[in-house]
């Protein structure tokens, strides 16, 4: 018996002549927060609609608890399967109060009971002062608590989110994101969110998959997204970075205009065979802007062709003697100008070479 409590195995979903989600499979623990994360058009959420129970498949399964919940010609209702969602509008009732909201579906509980669970939930979620107050009258951050709390109230198996910050700024998309996810962890409750932003994704989940033309490209952690790309199409979507050319000397060392870097041959793209480690075999090596840091007295210089003025820091684009462009983040006393030369040395932990064939 598995230890997950949601599965997903091997699905598909096609609508006509197109498939939306191909050959997809995921497993998720108690109490774990998982994410999909992708661009407009990927099926992320149709991947969300499937465990809901508002799509049927056309292939594969899906297991809640070890108990089969979709299947080809098979689907358990949405209201049976005992699943919360948070919609992106929040879909929050206009004529009922905040408590009345969070209320909403708790009806089967008695009524001691469902008045102490609705002081409980908005305790957690901060809305105690505000729970006589219409949605209409709420910021739309407390809108989006008001949502949670009543997905959360029937204590759900399971908890969905779609795009739930994406009406909110950027400041406080990335305040609400740590207290909800705070609030899922205090509560243990198994969550999907599904978003296009990967600062909600490495600010709320344990795990996350990027998804590209209904497959999910990598479902790891933040961490290893980021390090440990296993395509290039993680590599660009996630982070930001730059390929510089290189050649393989042997199967753990390639040189670029930057120097000699060992590759780290367990963070290659899984789609390449041996040619990769042929000697003079030219490759693409990943560099992230942390991996290129300033340092006026070293040796190796570069030009300075752009900059981004972040706050704390710059984001510089700087060109290489030999043509090649990186990236490099620096704080921003370090204040350089456009066509200035700077020092700069490698400290590059995690070397991702891609095969320059296609993959």
């Amino acid at each position: 018996m598995s230890t997950a409590l949601l599965q997903l195995v091997g699905i598909y979903q096609t609508f006509g002549a197109q498939t939306v989600i191909s050959n997809l499979s995921l497993s998720l623990e108690k109490g774990e927060i998982g994410c999909l994360l992708g661009s407009s058009g990927c099926g992320k959420t149709t991947v969300l609609r499937c465990i809901a129970g508002f799509e049927t498949l056309s292939a594969g399964e899906i297991l809640l608890s070890d108990t089969k919940i979709s299947s080809v010609g098979f689907s358990v209702s949405p209201e049976q399967r005992n699943i919360g969602m948070v919609f992106q509008d929040y879909a929050l009732f206009p004529h009922l109060t905040v408590a009345a909201n969070i209320r909403f579906g708790l009806h089967r509980m008695h009524f001691t009971m469902r008045t102490s669970r609705v002081t409980e939930l908005l305790e957690i979620v901060g809305l105690v002062n505000v729970a006589d107050k219409y949605p209409h009258e709420l910021s739309g951050g407390q809108q989006q608590r008001v949502a949670l709390a009543r997905a959360l109230a029937p204590r759900p198996n399971l908890l969905l989110l779609d795009e739930p910050f994406s009406n909110l700024d950027v400041s406080l998309r990335e305040r609400l994101s740590l207290e909800i996810r705070s609030i899922l962890k205090d509560q243990g409750t198994t969550t999907i969110l599904v978003t296009h932003d990967q600062n909600e994704a490495f600010a709320i989940a344990d795990k996350i998959g990027v998804m590209h033309q209904g497959k999910i490209q990598q479902w790891d952690t933040a961490y290893n997204l980021y390090h440990s790309p296993v395509s290039r199409f993680v590599a660009d979507f996630v982070g930001q970075g730059v390929f510089l050319t290189g050649k393989m000397l042997n199967r753990y060392q390639v040189e670029t205009e930057l120097g000699i870097l060992m590759v780290n041959m367990l963070h290659q793209d899984t789609a390449l065979n041996s040619y990769i480690y042929s000697e003079g075999s030219e490759v693409d090596v990943l560099m992230r802007p942390d991996d290129i840091v300033h340092d006026d007295i070293s040796p190796l210089r570069a030009i300075v062709i752009h900059k981004i003025f972040r706050g704390a820091e710059i984001l510089y684009t700087l060109r290489l003697s030999g043509g090649g462009t990186v990236l490099s983040l620096v704080a921003s006393h370090h204040n350089h100008a456009i066509g200035e030369g700077i020092g700069i040395r490698l400290e590059a932990n995690h070397v991702i070479a891609f095969s320059q064939v296609a993959l």
